[in-house]
C-alpha cells in the first residue's frame, strides 16, 4: 500500500489465489479412475470367487441322503456370481479407456459412455448383491413364520464365506458410485 490509503497493482495480484491449471485436475481424476477401477475390479472378482468356491457338507450323512450347502443351490446365489462376473469383465475391459483418458484429457464423449455404463453396471451389482444380502440374512436368522430355518447353525464355514463375499461387491457399488461422480465433475470441468 502506498501512503494515504492508494492500493498499489502489485499488491492486488499478490491477493489473488493461484488457480489450478484444469489440465492437471482432469489428468489427477483419470489417474484416480483407473486405481479406482482396479480396485473395483479385484474387489468383484474376490467376491465371485468366494461365493464360486463356497461349498460345504456336513460330516454325518444319511443312507441315501448327504447333506451339503453350494451356492448353486439358490439361484439368488448364481445371479450374485454372475453379476459380480459381468461387472468384473466390463471393469478390466474398461481399464484401456480409461488409461487414454490419462493420457488425452480433453476426452468428453469416451467419459460419457462410460458414466452411462457404470451406472447400468452399478444398478446390476446392486441388484445382484441386494438379492443376495437378504438370502445371508435368511440364512442367519431363518424367518420363523414361513418356516425358514437359519441353516448356518449347521453350515458355519459355507455362511462365512458367502457373507464374506458380500464385502467385496459393496466395497465395488461404492467405488462405482465414486467413478459416476467423478466422471461427471471432470466432464462438468470443460
Amino acid at each position: 500500500m502506498k501512503a494515504g490509503g492508494a492500493v498499489d497493482a502489485t499488491d492486488k495480484e499478490a491477493s489473488k489465489p493461484i488457480p489450478i491449471p484444469k489440465v492437471r485436475v482432469s489428468r489427477v481424476l483419470s489417474v484416480l479412475d483407473f486405481t479406482l477401477r482396479v480396485v473395483a475390479a479385484l474387489g468383484t472378482l474376490a467376491s465371485a470367487i468366494a461365493m464360486g468356491t463356497s461349498r460345504e457338507t456336513l460330516p454325518f450323512t444319511a443312507q441315501f441322503v448327504r447333506f451339503r450347502a453350494r451356492y448353486k443351490d439358490l439361484p439368488t446365489l448364481t445371479f450374485f456370481v454372475i453379476a459380480n462376473s459381468i461387472v468384473c469383465v466390463y471393469l478390466v475391459l474398461s481399464l484401456p479407456l480409461s488409461f487414454v483418458h490419462i493420457i488425452w484429457t480433453a476426452a468428453k464423449n469416451s467419459r460419457i459412455v462410460l458414466i452411462i455404463s457404470d451406472t447400468v453396471m452399478m444398478g446390476l451389482l446392486t441388484a445382484g448383491a441386494s438379492a443376495a444380502a437378504a438370502i445371508v440374512y435368511l440364512a442367519h436368522y431363518g424367518n420363523s413364520s414361513t418356516n425358514w430355518f437359519a441353516f448356518c447353525r449347521q453350515f458355519n464355514s459355507f455362511c462365512e464365506r458367502i457373507s464374506g463375499s458380500l464385502i467385496g461387491s459393496f466395497v465395488a457399488i461404492t467405488v462405482l458410485v465414486l467413478l459416476i461422480i467423478m466422471s461427471s465433475v471432470a466432464i462438468s470441468r470443460r
